[in-house]
């Protein structure tokens, strides 16, 4: 592969259990505040939120997106071959098309997908300052493809300079730059980021090396004119990886000379302004995702475009007691498939969330959302909470949602398909789910526990008959998750942080009782963080248990990721990382390679 070395904004470093900030004194702690919800809500009366903010960003070495969700309880990360082969991302259980995933308000699902899912391979942290993963059904709140829940990506406005320069095993350089300016009344910045890897091979049984390499750039701006205020983002990222496949005749997981070329754009225009009495916004967004695949047997490509109108009206403090958001949105959705058809689909929605305080301690909040797709009939879907203060630092939260999901255009035109018999008509599939949470929060740190169900019905599968050869969409039974999830965080001494994450996830067919594939029951993360001086350092061991998946089962691993730093000024730092500490041999997906120790060491700039 080529080497490339850009300039990019800095890697967003983040340790992913939910952090809650260090206090200001011995007794008070900052609140933290969910907004993937539309009306912001501490994030301990949101049963199921989990936040990665940049308090802690410097605490860890991860350079993408996926490196990060692989420690928060309740998401369920598996890779065809870190880095760069496909990685999907499952919430509490749901299939990864379940997973609706956004970027400043803009979707980036794929509509060319089969499933309709994402793809978080090639999304680096260049320009990432905040994630958001809400699980459980969110219909109510974002409408389709959110029956597991939404993961929200915020983008960073720097004023400033920062780079950051990496090299070390593998072959691997990464480069990331960024420069901004921003004031009151405006802002404008630029970022770029690369990466580049000759990785290992990932058939776990082959031994060509497979690299890969990316490239990310973007702009954004904000002006105020009169009582208006314009903001825009773009972002594009171009990626290749090498892949392996199923060579005939033995048709098994081998070496290959397929790649996999990715190019994608997205971005957003917003216009806002305080009309009566509400913070009302206008956006129009827009991505694009291009696939191809080469160089094996069956090549392809794939296109797929989303659109969305989306007008926005929210007031979080109408009184003392009651916040409101309510909105509409269009989207139109179109997917060049691999038989080089091309079939479009369109939503009209209408959305609205309400919190209100019934008393001191007690909070309740609603949300309801009509969503009309243009091939499906209307679906309505809500969601309710409560949350009361028990005092001395104790919350006790739940909620009950719905959730609901259209065939997607692969899915609606049975691409991959063959069958001499019509298709089956395919239903919507349909979720409903609950949380019970209980929090605590004190002045050194907190503890969070949540329990849930999650039962979709009709979920859409690929079927194959062996005897028949026959192959097209059908709608299941049921699946069914039950799960616990428990993080806490303290702050042990003031250089010395503990941060830790587990979750149970019992996935299963309901009709059949089979389990979900590549679903572990168990999960977990602990994070040691250590501050002292120009000195940073941190720990993180992550385990999960064994997982069923395609083919057989993947064993259980338990891996260590180690990084710091050397403050040379308040400019300039040293920087150091380990992936793998322990050098242990584990698969992320049943059959696929991921790399042993691996060490780096870099440099940051900070302006």
């Amino acid at each position: 592969m080529k080497r490339a070395l850009f300039l990019a904004t800095a890697a967003s470093l983040a340790v992913t259990t939910p952090t809650l900030a260090q206090p200001d004194d011995e007794n008070t702690v900052d609140e933290i505040v969910v907004t993937a919800t539309r009306l912001d809500a501490p994030l301990d009366i949101t049963p199921g939120a989990h936040i990665i903010n940049e308090a802690r960003i410097e605490a860890s070495g991860a350079l993408f997106v996926s490196d990060l969700l692989s420690e928060v309880p309740g998401v369920s990360l598996y890779s065809q071959g870190a880095p760069g082969g496909v990685t999907s991302v499952r919430l509490r259980g749901a299939a990864q098309d379940k997973t609706l995933v956004l970027l400043d308000g803009v979707p980036l699902n794929d509509p060319s997908q089969p499933a309709g899912g994402y793809d978080f391979a090639g999304l680096d942290l260049g320009d990432i300052t905040r994630i958001e993963v809400l699980n459980g059904p969110q219909g109510s709140l974002w409408g389709s493809d959110a029956i597991g829940g939404v993961i929200t990506l915020t983008s960073r406005e720097l004023n400033g300079a920062r780079v950051n320069l990496e090299a070390g095993s593998l072959d691997t350089l990464n480069a990331n730059a960024a420069i901004g300016v921003a004031g009151a009344r405006g802002s404008f910045g630029a970022s770029m980021s690369a990466f580049q890897t000759d990785g290992v091979s990932r058939a776990a049984a082959g031994a060509e090396r497979d690299g890969f390499e990316s490239f990310s750039g973007g702009l954004n701006g904000r002006t105020t004119l009169g009582i208006v205020t314009l903001d825009g983002r773009v972002r594009y990222n171009r990626s290749e990886a090498d892949l392996d496949g199923y060579p005939a005749p033995a048709y098994i997981l081998a070496d290959t000379a397929e790649v996999s070329d990715t190019e994608s754009l997205s971005g957003y225009l917003r216009a806002r302004a305080e009309l009566f009495n509400l913070d009302q916004s206008l956006t129009y967004a827009r991505s694009e995702i291009d696939r191809a695949i080469s160089g094996g047997a069956f090549p392809s490509h794939y296109v797929g475009e989303r659109t969305l109108w989306r007008w926005q009206a929210a007031n979080g403090q109408i009184t003392d007691r009651l916040g409101l958001v309510l909105g509409l949105e269009h989207e139109d959705a179109q997917g060049d498939l691999s038989t080089g058809a091309a079939a479009e689909q369109s939503t009209t929605s209408a959305f609205a969330a309400a919190r209100y305080g019934l008393s001191d301690r007690l909070t309740a909040s609603f949300s309801a959302r009509l969503d009309d797709p243009d091939a499906y009939d209307a679906e309505t879907t809500l969601r309710a909470g409560l949350a009361y203060d028990l005092g001395r630092g104790f919350v006790v939260s739940g909620s009950w949602g719905q959730g609901f999901k259209t065939p997607t255009i692969s899915q609606s035109v049975c691409d991959f398909c063959f069958s001499l018999s019509p298709y089956p008509v395919l239903r919507p599939e349909r979720a409903e789910g609950f949380d019970l949470g209980l929090a605590w929060r004190g002045a050194s740190g907190g503890l969070r526990l949540t329990a849930y169900r999650l039962e979709v019905e009709d979920e859409i599968s690929f079927f194959f008959d062996t005897g028949t050869f026959d192959s097209y969409y059908i709608n299941l039974a049921r699946t069914r998750s039950t799960g616990v999830e428990i993080q806490g965080d303290w702050r042990l001494n003031a250089a010395l942080g503990l941060s830790a994450a587990y979750a149970w996830t019992d996935a299963e067919n309901a009709l059949t009782g089979a389990r979900l594939l590549r679903v572990p029951e168990h999960a977990g993360s602990v994070t040691l963080d250590w501050d002292q001086g120009p000195w940073r350092a941190a720990l993180t061991v992550r385990g999960e248990g064994d997982q069923l998946d395609v083919g057989g089962t993947r064993e259980g691993f338990v891996t260590v990721r180690a990084a710091g730093g050397f403050a040379l000024s308040d400019s300039v730092e040293l920087t150091g990382r380990i992936e793998n500490l322990t050098d242990e041999t584990y698969q992320e997906v049943f059959g696929y390679a991921e790399p042993g120790r691996s060490a780096f060491v870099g440099i940051r700039l900070r302006y």
